[in-house]
């Protein structure tokens, strides 16, 4: 798939919003991507990641589970760890930081961290710790859609079906247009 075709899914889905977003990272961006949107959807979802776990393959990089990061990485990190034919496990948030909690790790696995949007890389390198901290060795990371178009840190490399260049500002420098609009903020971090 090329990033037309996968961005063509998240249209057919209505997982491509404009307006005004308070993104996971707290910055502002004129566009989402509400990939849950995409997701309610198996045969979209299986689709994308089929291709995600193609990309993955051709780059010949070995490694034993997909983990992901909770909650929106679990669909993409698992669907995408069964066209690869691996486990799939979860990191999710107790008292504000990754553990993996349901599973355990042994020291030295190899690890593909499977993201569904990158866009500044802060959920792939809080991941990363908690797996190295467990004594994992994480080869790279995988997404969906990589919102940076290569400009996130994510930690390790990052293997991205598609980037997507969108405009994000902290909420001091908002341009004008944006600064008009009231702002929603339709992510899960942080939620009470």
């Amino acid at each position: 798939m090329n990033q037309s075709e996968v961005l063509d899914v998240f249209r057919q889905s209505g997982a491509l919003l404009e307006g005004h977003f308070i993104l996971s990272s707290g910055l502002r961006s004129p566009v989402f991507l509400q990939k849950a949107r995409v997701f309610m959807h198996p045969d979209r979802t299986e689709k994308l990641c089929k291709a995600l776990a193609a990309k993955i393959r051709e780059t010949g990089i070995e490694f034993d589970i997909v983990v992901s990061p909770a909650l929106g990485g679990l669909i993409p990190g698992y669907e995408t760890a069964r066209h690869l034919g691996v486990p799939a496990l979860w990191v999710e948030r107790e008292g504000g930081a990754f553990r993996l909690r349901r599973f355990d790790l042994e020291p030295g696995t190899r690890v593909l961290v499977v993201e569904d949007i990158v866009s500044t890389g802060l959920s792939s390198r809080e991941t990363i710790e908690t797996l190295r901290a467990l004594g994992a060795e994480v080869v790279a990371v995988a997404c969906l859609i990589d919102r940076s178009a290569g400009e996130a840190d994510c930690g390790a490399p990052l293997i991205a079906l598609a980037d997507y260049k969108v405009p994000a500002y902290p909420d001091d420098q908002l341009p004008p247009e944006l600064a008009a609009i009231p702002p929603v903020k339709p992510g899960s971090r942080n939620l009470a």
